[in-house]
């Protein structure tokens, strides 16, 4: 008996193919249009880089797979990595210094009028970004209370630091001239007061995270000036703010895992 060969059968989801690129390419022209209408540059780099992530890694085209039933098997596998690295990248990006050219930009933007005022002073070290808040502008001689008409100077760094999962450390200097009125016997008791009430001030009035963040005074013992002068010296006499990198951190303790809220 003569048998009869049956028929291919027409795939006609075909277009979905199409159709699904079309869609992806679509919804990243909206979030690249997204990112480019967005006033806070930091804030649109971060979208831009986690839809370019989520498109690199196959977040995105596994889950298109799924739906056009192709690669059923490894769709599966794709998604299931994914959902075992999903956690622990988060973990990473939660734990490990950023990278801070970008930070650098926007505060450089944000204090500009400052900078050039001279009250703050920026630069990208190996340690971190150092960011240099002079006595002149934050503090009275000889105390150690922040002043009020610095909050607003003080607001657009804790915006920075709040951005970012950085560990930060302030550091409290001053010149070589010794200091002994009633409030402090020594500059090392001035540097490490005032370092201590800019923690206070990030702390309480901008919610900086305390357990992020740690203190230090160190007198007259690493000028960012000469003390041979008046203006040397008034350069010396500031808490600097340090965002700290990957190799500026090796130097503190162990920080404990933060908790997700």
């Amino acid at each position: 008996m003569r048998r009869h060969t049956a028929a291919a059968h027409e795939n006609h989801e075909r277009w979905l193919v199409s159709y699904a690129d079309f869609i992806t390419l679509l919804f990243a022209f909206f979030v690249v249009m997204f990112a480019t209408n967005q006033n806070d540059r930091h804030r649109a780099k971060m979208v831009s880089d986690s839809v370019r992530d989520a498109l690199e890694h196959g977040q995105v085209s596994s889950r298109l797979s799924n739906v056009l039933g192709r690669g059923k098997r490894d769709g599966k596998a794709a998604d299931h990595a994914a959902a075992v690295t999903g956690p622990q990248k988060a973990v990473e990006e939660e734990t490990h210094p950023a990278d801070l050219t970008g930070s650098l930009e926007v505060l450089r933007q944000e204090l500009s009028a400052e900078t050039h005022a001279g009250k703050v002073q920026m630069q990208l070290e190996g340690r971190g970004l150092v960011i240099n808040l002079r006595e002149a502008a934050f503090f009275a001689s000889g105390d150690d209370g922040v002043a009020p008409g610095s909050y607003p100077i003080l607001a657009k760094i804790a915006a920075v630091i709040q951005n970012l999962p950085n560990q930060v450390r302030l550091e409290g200097h001053t010149d070589s001239i010794p200091i002994h009125n009633s409030h402090f016997r020594s500059n090392w008791e001035l540097s490490s007061a005032r370092a201590i009430a800019m923690m206070e001030v990030l702390a309480t009035r901008y919610g900086v995270v305390r357990s992020r963040m740690a203190v230090a005074g160190y007198a007259e013992n690493a000028p960012a000036d000469t003390n041979e002068t008046e203006e040397g010296r008034s350069h010396n006499r500031r808490v600097a703010v340090v965002l700290l990198t990957a190799e500026g951190q090796k130097a503190e303790p162990t920080m404990p895992a933060r908790k997700s809220p």
